[in-house]
């Protein structure tokens, strides 16, 4: 079953028109996808941020919530196509439905878990990431709504995620692409009271964003049951799962699930930390996290486009050119990084002018923007071979722990220290908190250069079903 490849000196003949034209297939609509998510959150952000600095604090905090779940989601179907991307590569779409299953299953489960905390104990929550309390107040308005959206978000990322593995990406730039304009739309209505809507304020942001996911849930719905004939949504999948399959899954995707959650804790804990700066910082850092997604929106399509043409490649035993490939892939990452960089830093004049913040805000938004310009360059590179070209072939458990020792036991420890013991300036706080991906690079870099990622982790049907 599984074939280890230390890969050989002489890169095999390849067609590379052919094959930067099936990655822009494959990264163009991911992008779009990416910007169109970004897109969402901006709308909050901007008109939030026009309503105030509390309303907006209140908004991006309680989001921290939301933040973890999907990232649970993304290590679910992350850990999922290291498997349905190779077997892609078999063409073995039985085992793929086999997988959406459990993938769907667990997706539900995380999201009905976080639905309970959000409705049943908002302040609680809002507690950990600040003691402001009309900062708490607001969030807890907004996660009293949200928290039913999560039920089908759930859905919707587990299966258009999974659906990415297997080539077919359209589908979910439609889907997000309809659910930025229902979200747009209803903000503007409910946020400010247009056309002779009440004027909800942050309850407004809620439920558009709740009325958006919905919207996203029935198209998908819609798709796998009228449109989609390769790869079926199979309702026994979800109940009665093949144990060498699962087995196989828990190998390699709880690392990805673990390793998404420690990340995302990590993310949050960054935001509880700033969060307990004041809300100058949290308002400022708000707008440099959007700043920064909508920098990387085509370098996490790479990231992306790089785990599905891999794992594909390696399935179908294309282990040379799986090597070939990732060197290019690698090369696309640092070029991208480099133009996100530059495109935060040239963009902070334009959102300190269109925001509402006040000076101290301002301030810290100037430095945020310029500490994300290099963030941003190192996060592409690591992300392209951390969840691309490790994950592709099953090395998922390399990127565990290199998050946790570098998140936790350096940026996220030193950064707390600064803050609440040495009492350090926000400036300095921020640094520290940013520097992971910085600490990740030479790591990473020897990684894949040992090539120990690249092996073939498929089974035969025969072992499947003999099980």
């Amino acid at each position: 079953m599984r074939k280890y490849f230390a890969g050989s000196a002489t890169e095999p003949a390849i067609n590379w028109k052919t094959f930067y034209r099936n990655v822009a297939f494959l990264v163009v609509p991911m992008a779009l996808q990416n910007l169109i998510n970004v897109g969402v959150t901006a709308a909050d952000v901007i008109m939030l941020g026009r309503v105030g600095e509390k309303v907006l604090s209140g908004a991006s905090l309680a989001g921290q919530i939301q933040f973890i779940m999907t990232l649970i989601f993304y290590g679910i179907t992350s850990g999922a196509t290291v498997l349905t991307a190779q077997y892609w590569g078999k063409k073995d779409t039985r085992t793929i439905e086999k997988v959406l299953g459990m993938g769907l299953a667990a997706g539900l489960a995380t999201a009905v878990v976080f639905a309970v905390a959000a409705l049943g104990a908002p302040e609680a929550l809002m507690k950990i990431y600040t003691s402001d309390p009309e900062v708490i107040t607001e969030g807890v308005r907004y996660l009293r709504i949200v928290g039913i959206s999560y039920l089908f978000m759930a859905v919707t990322q587990v299966y258009l995620n999974i659906m990415r593995s297997i080539e077919r990406v359209m589908i979910a730039t439609l889907v997000y692409f309809v659910s930025l304009l229902v979200n747009i739309l209803i903000n503007a209505l409910l946020i400010f009271g247009l056309m002779g809507f009440p004027c909800l304020g942050i309850r407004g942001a809620a439920i558009g964003t709740l009325c958006a996911r919905m919207v996203e849930t029935a198209i998908t719905l819609w798709y796998a049951r009228f449109c989609n004939r390769v790869v079926r949504i199979r309702l026994r999948d979800m109940i009665h799962i093949d144990r060498v399959l699962f087995r196989d899954y828990l190998v390699y995707a709880m690392p990805v699930v673990l390793n998404e959650l420690m990340w995302g804790m990590g993310s949050s804990a960054n935001t509880a930390v700033i969060g307990h700066l004041g809300s100058a910082a949290v308002a400022a850092n708000s707008v440099a996290q959007v700043a920064r997604q909508l920098a990387t929106v085509v370098v996490f399509g790479i990231s992306h486009a790089t785990a599905i043409y891999l794992g594909k490649t390696i399935g179908e035993q294309k282990l040379e050119h799986a090597r070939a490939y990732a060197k290019r892939f690698i090369w696309l990452s640092i070029i991208l990084g480099a133009i996100g960089g530059l495109v935060i830093l040239a963009s902070a004049p334009l959102a300190n002018a269109g925001l509402s913040l006040t000076e101290d805000a301002k301030g810290y938004l100037t430095f945020m923007f310029f500490v994300m310009s290099y963030f941003t360059l190192c996060q592409s590179l690591n992300t392209t071979m951390v969840v691309g070209i490790f994950r592709s072939g099953g090395d998922t458990r390399f990127g565990l722990i290199m998050d946790v020792s570098t998140m936790w036991g350096c940026s996220i420890l030193l950064g707390a220290l600064a803050a609440f013991v040495f009492h350090a300036g926000v400036p300095v706080v921020y640094i520290i908190l940013m520097s992971d991906e910085v600490i990740k690079v030479p790591i990473t870099i020897r990684r894949y250069l040992s090539y120990k990622w690249l092996k073939n982790v498929t089974r035969d049907q025969e072992e499947l079903e003999g099980a």
